[in-house]
């Protein structure tokens, strides 16, 4: 007999326990997919879902608010998501609301997101549609930085080949970056050429001066006055133009306002009357 009782006592926790975990599987998996609360359900259409699957978490702001309760593939390009949502967040999703998909870390589940929109004040109905925004996918950012590291490979030869027919090459740039001689030559044609500009404008100061020259310089001076003054004057008319426009842009909004106060006052009379 007391063996026997140790066996049903036994028994009876065994089956205890089981019924307390299965209670908590269903609690947590009703928790998850909203089964003990009120819920509310909307759509959105992508072209790709990017390894989105049933149950996945919708979030917004940050905070799962539902979950994916339905995947279906309207045609070769359009898939229909539903989403099964808590209904305290109704409030905050409005009509231009928008959906993407996303990773919940790096390399973890996939995520649906929703963004708040900007514009409408209209709450998202039952059965609502939302705007979809496509996520960037692993390969488009793999291949473009295929491209870049492709870019940097031709960059690099290049600069290989220049560098080489530098150190090797018997074109002008090469002799100037190693042979002294020339490099001195060039120097000294460039000290030449500046000796030279130099003088020039030493000798257009002393033609100035000559009697020859004189009334030709002055002709240019006074052209030069003159057109200076010219723009000035344009100048000075643009800005009076400008300002003319502004006072008459200016009273016209005065007129206007005396006009609206009068109707307001009119309006004001025939009422106490």
């Amino acid at each position: 007999m007391e063996k026997q009782s140790g066996y049903t006592w036994k028994l009876g926790m065994f089956v205890t326990i089981g019924l307390l975990l299965f209670i908590m599987a269903v609690y947590f998996i009703g928790k998850q997919q909203n089964l003990f609360g009120s819920t509310f359900h909307i759509t959105s259409q992508f072209k790709t879902v990017s390894g989105l699957e049933v149950g996945n978490n919708v979030r917004f702001s940050g905070i799962n608010v539902g979950t994916v309760e339905q995947i279906q593939l309207k045609n070769d390009s359009t898939v229909r998501v539903v989403l099964v949502m808590k209904e305290e967040v109704r409030k905050f999703i409005k009509t231009d609301a928008t959906a993407s998909i996303g990773s919940d870390g790096l390399m973890g589940d996939k995520v649906l997101t929703i963004s708040p929109g900007a514009k409408s004040k209209k709450e998202i109905e039952e059965n609502g549609q939302i705007a979809s925004v496509d996520g960037i996918e692993m390969y488009d950012i793999m291949k473009s930085v295929k491209k870049s590291v492709d870019n940097i490979g031709v960059i690099s030869d290049e600069i290989a080949i220049f560098s080489h027919s530098m150190n090797n090459g018997n074109g002008a740039l090469a002799r100037l970056v190693k042979d002294d001689k020339m490099a001195n030559s060039v120097s000294n044609t460039l000290s030449n050429l500046e000796t030279g500009t130099k003088g020039f404008s030493e000798n257009m100061e002393a033609a100035k001066s000559n009697f020859l020259f004189r009334g030709y310089f002055k002709k240019k001076e006074k052209e030069k006055k003159e057109k200076q003054e010219e723009r000035k004057e344009k100048q000075e008319e643009a800005k009076k133009e400008k300002q003319e426009k502004q006072e008459a842009k200016q009273q016209k909004q005065d007129e206007q306002k005396q006009e609206e106060q009068k109707q307001e006052e009119a309006k004001k009379s025939e009422t106490k009357n």
